[in-house]
């Protein structure tokens, strides 16, 4: 009775073909690489953004609610709309004296001027607000004060200044008391901030921050660019959201504007973000699955290449699920290689992507490094299951009468 070969003697038969065919193991690999890191680097992207878009809405406040002048639900009949009333002074006036639940009310409107100094001269982001703007975007100033308290319909040529604007305009002087051009208007400056970085868009370090009522002059607007409304509690949003639209309606005698939660926007967001990663998935299943038809059809031709091997094998002892095994060895060697090599380039390709841009927490979750790995390796034992089985159906006989 023929001997049993050993599991080294299969091995070395798996990987004997691998070494042999260096050209063709290596663009089967490749196609699993490519595969495996476009799941890393496309996933660690979704994750990023899911955390940064978290963070930034997080950077707005607590308990806000944001109304924005303009429906963006298409509503009414044809011809009835007409345009929309302004979002004005006297709306967040009323706001903030008729509804128990609001905290504060800050009414914005933004613009761009040109900040000078002296000769020094700029253009930056120019917003028209309150002091509870900073209360409620939770502001911090590095020196002097922010916009005085008091009531909003009253202007004054005052100003705050971003850090970075106040470094490029006074260098390393002290700002606070000197007086600056904002737009052609003579400005003192009462305040600058402490650094912010970019929040949502508006970067807070290049920014003038000037009274409302100033500001609508300035910038030459009837209507409030926002209104940010901070709510006592988180548990009173649902019921503050419902009266702000009943009371600004009631005014406007239209629901002509909209009132957004931090949720409602942060779920928007996290509805596209989903979508994203259904489509990475389908972009690496598709990508895995042309590399496991490239890893058959190469585990094809090693069959064909090798039949007198294949029926030495056999009739020295060598058992149809020995053969079985040494081909599908050979499958998942070629897969799980690819997929390790993708992972490795991937994570590398994700890590330098962060170092250009540190704002983006790019990071490849644990889930989507488990499972490229686990379908890259089963990739390739089903796709390499037809050769393998096809190997074991040789005759030995034949096989060996094989050229």
């Amino acid at each position: 009775m023929a001997a049993k070969l050993s599991p080294g003697d299969l091995l070395r038969f798996s990987t004997t073909s691998l070494r042999g065919h260096g050209l063709r193991t290596g663009l089967s690999l490749l196609g699993v690489v490519i595969g495996v890191m476009a799941v890393v680097i496309l996933t660690a992207l979704g994750d990023g953004a899911r955390t940064y878009v978290v963070d930034q809405f997080a950077s707005l406040g607590t308990n806000l609610l944001i109304v924005l002048p303009g429906k963006t639900e298409t509503s009414g009949s044809m011809g009835m709309g007409g345009v929309p009333n302004d979002l004005t002074l006297e709306d967040a006036q009323t706001v903030e004296r008729s509804i128990l639940e609001v905290s504060r009310v800050a009414p914005v409107v933004m613009g761009t001027e040109e900040l000078a100094y002296g000769e020094r001269r700029r253009q930056l982001a120019v917003v028209g607000t309150t002091r509870k703007y900073a209360e409620a975007r939770d502001l911090k100033i590095a020196r002097g004060d922010f916009l005085p308290a008091g009531d909003m319909f009253r202007g004054s040529s005052v100003v705050v200044l971003g850090a970075q604007a106040a470094r490029e305009i006074f260098d390393e002087a002290d700002p606070v008391g000197e007086i600056v051009r904002v737009g052609g208007w003579r400005m003192r400056v009462i305040g600058v901030m402490a650094t912010q970085g970019t929040k949502l868009g508006i970067n807070f370090d290049d920014i003038a921050i000037i009274p409302i009522t100033t500001g609508m002059q300035m910038l030459n607007r009837t209507s409030l660019f926002r209104m940010v409304i901070q709510v006592q509690a988180y548990a009173d949003i649902d019921s503050a959201k419902d009266k702000v639209i009943a009371l600004i309606e009631e005014r406007h005698e239209e629901e002509d504007f909209t009132v957004l939660t931090q949720d409602s926007m942060m779920s928007t967001f996290a509805s596209i973000l989903d979508t994203l990663t259904l489509v990475v998935a389908a972009i690496a299943a598709i990508s895995l699955t042309v590399a496991g038809i490239g890893i058959m059809n190469v585990m094809l031709v090693s069959v064909s290449e090798r039949t007198r091997e294949i029926g030495l094998l056999k009739a020295v002892g060598a058992s149809s699920g020995q053969i079985l095994t040494a081909f599908l060895t050979e499958a998942v060697f070629i897969s799980a290689s690819g997929g390790l090599l993708g992972l490795a380039l991937g994570w590398t390709a994700v890590k330098i992507l962060v170092v250009f841009f540190p704002a983006l927490p790019a990071s490849p979750p644990t889930w989507a490094v488990t499972a490229a790995l686990g379908l890259s390796i089963a990739v390739g034992g089903i796709f390499g299951l037809l050769p393998a089985r096809r190997a074991t159906q040789l005759d030995p006989v034949a096989a060996l009468g094989q050229r």
